[in-house]
């Protein structure tokens, strides 16, 4: 029989966590609840103690000082071993009921990682009160579908299971949000079994406070964007900085071709080394591209050696 760890992060949920462990907890009785702490300030993990004990549950409180959704996954997946893990947050927002969706394919179809869908039924849309977290999810998903000729429809959720071998083959280097967003890029990246599943969304029940922060988490978005081209698409990115550079060099030099047609002689000195410098500028940003896609793809036979 699989052994199956259902981890939730936890910051200041004294509100739902109680409700969050015992939904989990009468759906897989025999699951080990891992509760991570990420440096709450509230009751947290009193009540999560409380009721464990109260209960009987067989569950695990860990601490993670260092703040952010990242650091806590990172070191629930370094300290647990188990045969499939599930992913949820500790607001009731997703379904302890729908857990049963995403452990089937890890089971009978071998997927690695499945993904829970809260946008095709349309209850994330309905739900959200934060119109421009759509707007930034929607922005990602298009551009990581397009870049990897995916076809997913929740980048960004956070009810997840996972195949043992995903979870030790997943180095966490993002420590906030942007976590969810990594996980699909490294299973698209090192081509990883996905599937997604379509479950139920609700949002944070009354006096539960979201900790996304709509200006932070947006400008996290567009970094997100920035980095998913300078990481998994170097060859494209540099490239296209190799254009923009290329096309101001051009720019640059049009007054001084224009000296050289009318009169032989060059007036615009400086334009002429400006326009020689961002002509350079854009020849090492091609070359550099070359470089690291050459790296990324040496990077990626590496991984699939170590997966044999």
């Amino acid at each position: 029989m699989n052994s199956i760890a259902i981890i939730l992060p936890a910051y200041n949920e004294e509100l739902t966590i109680k409700e969050t462990i015992l939904s989990f907890y009468n759906e897989l009785p025999n699951a080990n609840i891992v509760v991570v702490d990420n440096n709450s300030n509230d009751k947290t993990s009193e009540i999560v103690q409380n009721t464990f004990k109260k209960f009987d549950i067989k569950g695990k409180l860990l601490f993670e000082a260092r703040q952010g959704k990242g650091n806590a996954i990172r070191y629930a997946f370094q300290k647990i071993e188990a045969d499939i893990y599930i992913m949820s947050d500790a607001d009731m927002t997703y379904p302890a009921s729908e857990i049963y969706k995403l452990i089937e394919p890890i089971i009978n179809e071998d997927v690695d990682m499945v993904v829970g869908d809260r946008i095709s039924r349309g209850d994330y849309a309905r739900e959200n009160k934060r119109p421009l977290h759509t707007f930034g999810n929607q922005l990602v998903k298009k551009l990581v579908n397009k870049l990897f000729n995916a076809n997913i429809s929740d980048i960004m959720s956070g009810y997840r299971a996972f195949s043992k071998k995903f979870v030790k083959n997943y180095p966490i280097l993002v420590e906030g949000f942007e976590l969810e967003t990594n996980m699909t890029l490294h299973a698209l990246d090192k081509r990883f079994k996905i599937k997604e599943v379509s479950i139920d969304y609700k949002d944070r029940p009354e006096g539960s406070f979201s900790k996304l922060n709509t200006i932070n988490d947006g400008a996290k978005v567009l970094f997100t964007i920035f980095q998913i081209f300078r990481y998994y698409k170097p060859l494209l990115f540099f490239s296209i900085l190799s254009v923009l550079f290329a096309l101001l060099s051009l720019l640059s030099a049009i007054p001084v071709f224009n000296d050289w047609i009318l009169y032989k002689y060059i007036y615009h000195v400086p334009l002429a080394i400006l326009a020689t410098g961002l002509g350079l500028i854009s020849i090492i940003l091609f070359s550099a591209g070359i470089i690291l896609d050459a790296i990324v793809y040496q990077n990626k036979l590496e991984f699939e050696q170590r997966l044999l």
